[in-house]
């Protein structure tokens, strides 16, 4: 049953017939008696440009109200834009600030294939959608006639992502500048950093702003992550059209560029100028690799899991050998993440970093010791050959815990399953 209904009034010529508020209290009626037993938001969209067509411009959208049809409207909350992503991106605030999923739209026949696009962008596979065709025989005669649109060409969905990419490079950062730490231990000759949750446009708590990974579980559309990219790449100085990140497994597997891309890699290691890549981070580490002499450079993902099967030295390894790179050029940064204050396991996977190094474990005998996931990479770069003073994992906010600053970082740990993302990424310039 659906949670959210949502009826499309666009095109609604509202005073073609004298008896125009008695139908239209007649059928809002009909629908908000059928879905009053499971909806818990009513809405109007009841103006917005969405056939594209730049010369069509709205007629009078407001609805005149009185008696039955005042009444009635205070259970639906109107919507009326310039645009239809302007609309709908509106609407999506909404139902997100509800945490409603389930959604039905009511919409004319005509306008189904185009509605379905545009929510085909700004939605995510979180929201489920049911559409229903608006019955011209109950509303009368208050539609203007139009062709129905049966497919949408290949040009006609490139303008509507490019109409999605302008509202949203016009909306305003959130939660302050964007800002990027950086390390200097890592010379002029690449560009790099770790990102923090300021300056991007996701507006949900715990994605809120600058979210840089979508997926199929998350409300941000790739859209607005691509966007909040955009805005990093033009505070970095790189191209986000040569952008790449890890496909987390949480193991150690390393992708070398222009050698086939496995299903799954922690690790990435480029030479090619211009191309950026990153590592994921919301607790996990995000760090990146660089060595100033062989122009080489790399980013990992290590979770606890892929701490322990040695994903950083996999990554160095995978330098040394593609790259020839030496162990004693090579520069480590830890960029933010979980600290030992925040990150417990349960003691039978304890005993793998306490046999590492008792130092990487607080409170060992308890039944969830803390692990310092930090501390147990230093200890296993430093066993791998990397120089002690070549390796960054304090001082300019690299070490602040992920959980312990909501303010400034993502956190699973902290948020659940609904966790934001950080990165660290860095590029050999051009």
């Amino acid at each position: 049953m659906a949670e959210a209904v949502l009826v499309d009034l666009f095109g609604l010529k509202l005073n073609s017939q004298k008896n125009y508020q008695q139908t239209l209290l007649k059928a809002l009626n009909a629908v908000r008696y059928h879905h009053a037993a499971s909806a818990k938001f009513f809405c109007i969209m009841c103006c917005g440009n969405i056939n594209s067509e730049k010369d069509d411009k709205c007629g009078n959208c407001e609805l005149e109200t009185n008696n039955g049809l005042s009444f009635l409207l205070r259970e639906f909350e109107t919507f009326s834009n310039s645009s239809i992503v302007a609309t709908l991106y509106t609407i999506k605030q909404k139902i997100d600030e509800k945490n409603l999923s389930r959604i039905k739209v009511i919409v004319p026949v005509y306008r189904k294939t185009l509605m379905k696009a545009f929510i085909d962008q700004l939605f995510t596979d979180v929201y489920s959608f049911e559409f229903e065709d608006l019955q011209m025989t109950l509303w009368g005669g208050l539609w203007k006639q139009s062709d129905e649109i049966n497919m949408i060409t290949a040009q006609e969905l490139e303008e509507i992502q490019n109409e999605i990419k302008t509202y949203l490079r016009s909306l305003p950062p959130l939660k302050g500048e964007l800002t990027i730490i950086t390390s200097p231990l890592i010379p002029d000759i690449f560009i790099h950093g770790f990102t923090t949750r300021a300056g991007g446009i996701s507006y949900l708590p715990t994605l809120s702003s600058l979210n840089l990974f979508s997926s199929s579980k998350r409300r941000d559309p790739k859209p607005v992550v691509q966007e909040n990219l955009r805005r990093l790449a033009s505070a970095a100085g790189f191209n986000a059209e040569k952008f790449y990140r890890i496909k987390t497994d949480h193991a150690n597997d390393v992708w070398i560029m222009g050698r086939r891309e496995p299903e799954s890699y922690d690790g990435i290691t480029t030479n090619q100028r211009g191309v950026t890549i990153a590592a994921l981070g919301a607790d996990c580490i995000p760090m990146v690799f660089a060595d100033p002499v062989k122009k080489a450079c790399g980013v990992a993902h290590a979770g606890w899991k892929g701490t322990l099967l040695g994903v950083a030295m996999a990554t160095v390894n995978a330098m040394i050998a593609e790259y020839g790179c030496s162990l004693e050029d090579i520069i480590v940064v830890l960029g933010p993440s979980v600290g030992p204050c925040c990150f417990t396991l349960p003691r039978e996977s304890a005993k793998a970093f306490h046999n590492l190094d008792p130092k990487c474990v607080r409170l060992f005998d308890s039944p969830d010791p803390y692990i310092d996931i930090r501390k147990a990479t230093r200890v296993l770069l430093e066993r791998g050959g990397i120089l002690p003073q070549n390796i960054q994992d304090q001082n300019q906010d690299l070490d602040l815990c992920t959980s312990c600053y909501p303010n400034k970082f993502f956190s699973h740990v902290r948020d659940g399953l609904s966790f934001g993302t950080q990165i660290g990424f860095i590029s050999v310039r051009e």
